[in-house]
């Protein structure tokens, strides 16, 4: 089983645990691409999605299921979305894709996050992953010093913003031994709009592709 094919087959494993005929939350990704195509064949269950991103908007739309603004949908009964990296306690880096700021309102709005990925993504240690921070565009230099200080190596994501008109520095170099610790920290940076670390609100499934199928795996 290829990389894709892992994907494809934990985004066709998260059709079940989508409830009967309500929205659910739909995250962004090449692995939730695949769980957007595995959607057209149960639609008529699905009466709208939440969407983090215009990209899986347009995808939703594509195959007949209405997008839903957040405001009017209020709690979503699941939120299914991908991960750039994931450990045992099923914290995770997210934001590879720039859709980190909605991706966590969405999984914050959801009574349940089930995360959908192929094997390569589990890691003992985050971090290898540059860790995405979305940042209000004055403060990008003062944010990349501050993150400097925590250890990190910010890098502007170049020629790229975010749906909400935002620039991304990706920080490589941190291993993430405390990551609820370090999102607080980074998020109380002024002028940090988000954090790429899902680690106080972590998924509660994870559905993993592995070359023997999907493992379902729960937090440690």
């Amino acid at each position: 089983m290829n990389q894709d094919q892992a994907k494809r087959a934990a985004a066709q494993a998260a059709l079940k645990f989508l409830p009967e005929g309500e929205p659910i939350g739909v995250g962004t990704g090449s692995t939730v691409n695949f769980f957007i195509e595995a959607l057209a064949t149960v639609k008529n269950r699905i009466p709208g999605a939440v969407s983090s991103s215009e990209a899986s908007s347009a995808r939703l739309k594509a195959i007949g299921i209405p997008v839903l603004d957040l405001n009017s949908a209020g709690t979503l009964a699941v939120y299914v979305d991908g991960a750039d990296e994931i450990n045992k306690h099923l914290q995770m880096i997210k934001g590879g894709g720039g859709a980190l700021t909605r991706e966590k309102i969405v999984a914050a709005a959801s009574r349940r996050f089930v995360c959908i990925a192929d094997e390569s993504k589990l890691v003992q240690v985050l971090g290898k992953f540059p860790l995405p921070v979305e940042v209000i565009p004055m403060a990008r230099s003062y944010v990349a010093r501050e993150l400097v200080k925590l250890g990190g190596v910010p890098r502007l994501r170049e020629g790229f913003l975010t749906d909400n008109g935002n620039p991304i520095l990706d920080v490589a170099g941190l291993s993430i031994l405390d990551p609820p610790k370090l999102e607080a920290e980074i998020g109380l940076i002024a002028g940090v709009v988000t954090v790429g670390l899902f680690a106080r609100r972590p998924a509660d499934l994870l559905l993993l592709g592995t070359a023997s199928g999907v493992r379902e795996l729960h937090a440690q």
